[in-house]
């Protein structure tokens, strides 16, 4: 959509200013300088937002500067006039009359953002869990709402039907689409309410897809929240979430989906989001098919994952034991994304619950205090109730823990059991040598373990190891996927 005429000079001045054309979405043309960047509204009204009026596009500009600037800080400046100056030109600021509203910003290097970053295969294991991290500390900062959640996401299921039979989606597909997600919609129904009256509906981002973020100092960084309508914003945290794994799913693929996820639980511990993800999931991807439909884009691999994401899943509880440096958390992160519904298993760390319970990071050290043995019953019971809850959703579990004691492995076993579900006990080895050097060459994980520590683990007697024993000396995956019936491929 073309620069309306009423904002043409307006538009001149800001290309004269930065050197450059902008760089225009439906809504925005944004003027990238060498120092500065500029953002002016364009003088739209497309139903679901209305920016023709100047103090309308001044207000929402403002708007954007609070919702954003909090999380990206050093972006996002201020927000500054266009105004005519006393010879009749338009000048940035003054005391003139004001001509437009502009937001001011700091550029950013196309390749900075990390759609393009995903593109060129440069999304790293750190990269994701530190976006990841920017999107649970935005949802932790932010108030709950009191909103009716299975009547808001009923709304925006409904009005995205229209919507996609105008985009001139194959009608089928929409068909088929709508009627499965009414029918998901009403079985996760209550499970949406719950969530909303536990706080877990929040101003969120609103529009969290990969080309909003981008690297700050070397940070996935949150940008561009959606400003103009705060029904569109107010949503489950999950739902949020939920569009930056579906466009990781399709852009990059499930494993990296998988990790944000999961990292995502670690810091927020919020397993119950798995409940609506497949609607979400869903949802999201129908919304940018007619969205890139619309635009005259192919939109069929965005219908066909909108359709999958509802299909059901067999939910099973995988656990992975063992000494330290046997490679637990490499195996369950890397079964993770092949078993289960998109975006793959849920994997609960012990180690990572044992941080968050302190509040901090995993990376982060811990004293000894920390691993008392009743923190560490703790610990095991609040993962036992996360993996039953999310089982009870439909999505498959893995625990991650050394499960030394037989007593946690029969409880492990208990919770599959307590849910009609399959479970499969995963037991690692390998010779002490080869654990003493894993560990010692081990940087920013969560364990704290050192040698000390394995070698008092070491001198336990576990009891009778009933679970799949598997040598993990030169590896272990691939008899971890023959003992779980996954083949070498994936299976969701």
């Amino acid at each position: 959509m073309s620069i309306p005429p009423a904002q043409a000079e307006a538009a001149a001045f800001l290309a004269r200013l930065s050197g450059a054309p902008p760089i225009e979405t439906h809504i925005s043309a944004v003027y990238v300088g060498r120092d500065t960047a500029w953002k002016m509204k364009k003088a739209v009204a497309l139903g679901f937002l209305d920016f023709t009026r100047l103090a309308d596009r001044e207000r929402f500009c403002r708007r954007e500067l609070a919702l954003n600037a909090p999380h990206a800080p050093g972006l996002y400046r201020d927000v500054v006039p266009i105004t005519r100056g006393p010879d009749g030109a338009p000048r940035e600021g003054g005391d003139g009359p004001t001509v437009e509203w502009v937001l001011r910003m700091a550029p950013v290097p196309e390749d900075d953002f990390l759609d393009a970053v995903a593109a060129r295969g440069a999304l790293t294991p750190a990269l994701l869990d530190a976006a990841a991290d920017a999107v649970a500390a935005m949802h932790a900062a932010a108030d709950p709402a009191a909103v009716d959640a299975p009547a808001a996401m009923t709304r925006i299921l409904e009005g995205n039907v229209p919507a996609a039979r105008r985009a001139g989606l194959d009608p089928a597909s929409i068909d088929a689409w709508v009627g499965a997600a009414r029918v998901e919609l009403a079985r996760i129904g209550p499970a949406l309410a719950a969530r909303a009256a536990a706080g877990f509906v929040r101003r969120g981002h609103g529009d969290l897809h990969l080309g909003n973020l981008c690297l700050l100092e070397g940070r996935p960084t949150l940008f561009d929240a959606l400003e103009f309508d705060e029904a569109l914003a107010r949503i489950d945290v999950g739902y949020d979430l939920a569009f930056l794994l579906m466009d990781l799913d399709l852009r990059v693929g499930r494993a990296a989906a998988n990790r944000v996820l999961n990292r995502y639980v670690a810091r927020s511990g919020d397993a119950g989001l798995v409940a609506g993800l497949p609607l979400w999931l869903s949802l999201r991807a129908m919304i940018r098919a007619h969205v890139e439909a619309a635009r005259g884009r192919d939109s069929q691999a965005l219908l066909a994952a909108a359709v999958a994401h509802l299909a059901p899943g067999t939910p099973r509880l995988v656990a992975v034991g063992g000494l330290q440096g046997t490679g637990k958390s490499t195996l369950a992160r890397a079964l993770a994304p092949g078993v289960g519904r998109c975006p793959g298993a849920l994997v609960l760390r012990t180690d990572e619950a044992r941080k968050r319970r302190f509040g901090l990071a995993p990376e982060a050290r811990l004293p000894p205090e920390a691993y008392a043995e009743s923190v560490s019953a703790a610990v095991h019971e609040e993962l036992f109730a996360m993996a039953a809850a999310a089982l009870r959703a439909g999505q498959v579990v893995v625990l991650d823990a050394v499960f030394l004691d037989p007593v946690q492995r029969a409880r492990a076993a208990q919770v599959a059991r307590d849910a009609g579900l399959r479970f499969d006990g995963l037991w690692l080895e390998a010779p002490l040598p080869v654990l003493r050097a894993r560990i010692a060459a081990r940087r920013d994980d969560a364990s704290d373990a050192d040698e000390a520590v394995l070698l008092r683990a070491a001198a336990v007697d576990p009891g009778r190891i009933d679970w799949h024993r598997i040598d993990v000396t030169n590896g272990g995956e691939a008899a971890a996927r023959s003992a779980l019936g996954m083949g070498a491929g994936f299976v969701c």
